[in-house]
């Protein structure tokens, strides 16, 4: 099955609020190797101006995949995700995120196409708090391989 090109400009509704919390950002920091104390340290993070541990860059991927269930899981949509390989990902901050933020997600298909057989999916992921405020848009790209 082919992705469907009439989801370009879909947007779905926002997910349910997701709780960012200080172990979770020191958990992370630490799986990837992020030592600056700000990660860690809330007094770190203080003296740079946060209000509490700041947490890595990548971090906000734990929440956009979560979400991006609305999408896969679309089935007029046409993924099959026993076929998917992720192609890329691209963030753009508007503020870091902070242990103690509440985050919602809301995606948005920007793409359909296929090329050499491969169905490409390219979406956005807009973080806000839940009073609106934007955080970081989370781009991207997954490669649906086609029947070999």
């Amino acid at each position: 099955m082919s992705l469907d090109p009439s989801f370009v400009g879909r947007t779905y509704p926002p997910t349910a609020p997701y709780q960012v919390g200080r172990e979770k950002i020191r958990e992370f920091a630490s799986a990837i190797g992020a030592t600056d104390p700000a990660h860690h340290d809330p007094d770190a993070a203080r003296a740079l101006g946060h209000s509490d541990v700041v947490a890595p860059p990548t971090f906000p991927v734990i929440i956009t995949m979560a979400a991006s269930s609305q999408i896969i899981e679309d089935p007029a949509l046409g993924v099959d995700y026993s076929r998917v390989v992720h192609g890329d990902q691209r963030f753009a901050y508007t503020r870091p995120v902070v242990a103690g933020d509440e985050l919602v997600c809301t995606n948005t298909i920007e793409d359909v196409s296929t090329r050499g057989g491969h169905g490409f999916l390219t979406t956005r992921t807009d973080v806000s708090t839940v009073g609106g405020d934007p955080v970081v848009s989370v781009w991207a790209k997954y490669v649906v391989r086609g029947e070999a």
